[in-house]
């Protein structure tokens, strides 16, 4: 540890998908909120283990989808009615039927703007560094092994290595900022 060095957290090193997934319930159930799991691999009911809630993201999508959608709606009604009203063949200046292509493709366009921008914005991307890339027992999170990381600015933080050695950590260690 340097003197002048910031405490980011405390990294534990699990050695099976089985082990992160106990300790990630024995955290959860600690009353942590500041913490995270690295795995080399998706664990199913990993979420449920760690308490996560739904994500938000669809809310974005749902909002990028309907701005699409009256967008396009809206757009074909004030080029027909406005810029190019013409009358061919005894039909309507405005159908929702033939502005119905141009909306649905908006809808889809926007939808997936809205999902990328607001999947970024809530996940705080890009994070171009993180203090747990300094740590050379980390770089076996894309590997073959599974990691619990306790962030300094939670409240529990004092008791957090007794919490990890516990659920059975291999190892421990003091991640620097």
């Amino acid at each position: 540890m340097s003197a002048n060095a910031k405490t980011y957290g405390l990294l534990a090193q699990f050695d099976t998908a089985a082990g992160i997934f106990e300790a990630a319930i024995q955290v959860r159930d600690a009353g942590y909120r500041k913490w995270d799991v690295f795995t080399p691999f998706p664990i199913h009911g990993m979420d449920d283990a760690m308490g996560l809630k739904n994500s938000k993201v669809g809310y974005f999508t749902f909002c990028g989808g309907f701005t699409g959608f009256f967008t396009g709606m809206t757009m074909i009604w004030f080029m027909n009615k406005f810029d190019y009203g013409l009358v061919v063949g005894g039909k309507p200046l405005f159908t929702p039927l033939y502005a119905f292509p141009v909306s649905y493709e908006l809808t889809i366009l926007l939808g997936a703007f809205a999902t990328l921008g607001g999947m970024l914005a809530l996940n705080r991307l890009p994070k171009l560094y993180n203090p747990l890339f300094k740590s050379e027992r980390f770089k076996k999170a894309t590997d073959d092994k599974f990691f619990i990381c306790i962030e300094a600015t939670d409240p529990k933080f004092a008791e957090a290595r007794a919490v990890l050695e516990k659920a059975g950590a291999a190892a421990i260690e003091l991640v620097e900022d």
